[in-house]
This record gives structure tokens, C-alpha cells and sequence, in this order.
């Protein structure tokens, strides 16, 4: 079986519940907890090829959004995307889970089924 990678912030219940989910299913899989790692320019521009949802939906506007100032409909394409999180990389939503040439934003971590 392909190993699975997740992109994990142990402090998000949907990230520990998709960490649960793969333990379960006893699916072989790569943490990597992308606070103390962030995700690199073309580590980003992969996730973005990968999942089924616009670039937008790759940004977490939540209250830490909010602290920055920033402004939703400026974060629509890939470029921009890309920018805020190589300087932000806590807005990336998560979990975020790769299985072979398909990505899925994991929220809920039921999502995941649509991986398997």
C-alpha cells in the first residue's frame, strides 16, 4: 500500500481525528506537523495541484486571520496563496491528507473516506 502523507497540527481536534482515522484503517502514513516543519513554496503548489478545491480553500480565515488584517478575496489564486502561507504557514488549513495524485482538506476528518 502507498503511503499516505498528513499534514498534522496535534492541537486541531479534525487533525488528531484524521491521525485516528489512518491508525484505524492501519494505513501506512508520514506526519509531518507542519508548524515545526512548514511546507515549502513547491510543497504547497503540490497540495494545491492535488486537492478538489480552489486555492482559496487552502487558507484558514479564522480569528488569527482576522489579528493579520487580511483581506479574503485577496487570497483567491495559487500565487497568492502560496505567499501568505510561506509567511503564515498557521493559516494553512488542516489536516491536509496526500494518498498517491490526490490531496484532501480532511474537515471533517470523515472526509478522508473520500481518499480510501
Amino acid at each position: 500500500m502507498e503511503r499516505v502523507v498528513l499534514y498534522h497540527n496535534p492541537a486541531c481536534s479534525n487533525s488528531r481525528g484524521a491521525l485516528d482515522l489512518l491508525k484505524e484503517r492501519g494505513v501506512p502514513f508520514d506526519i509531518i506537523e507542519y508548524l515545526k516543519v512548514p511546507p515549502t513554496g513547491a510543497d504547497l503548489e503540490r497540495i494545491l495541484r492535488l486537492i478538489d478545491s480552489p486555492p482559496a480553500d487552502l487558507v484558514r480565515k479564522d480569528k488569527r486571520f482576522k489579528e493579520l488584517g487580511l483581506d479574503a478575496g485577496s487570497y483567491t489564486d495559487e500565487k497568492s496563496v502560496v505567499a501568505l502561507l510561506l509567511k503564515h504557514p498557521e493559516l494553512m488549513q488542516r489536516p491536509i491528507v496526500i494518498r498517491g495524485g490526490r490531496a484532501k482538506i480532511a474537515r471533517p476528518s470523515a472526509l478522508l473516506n473520500e481518499l480510501f
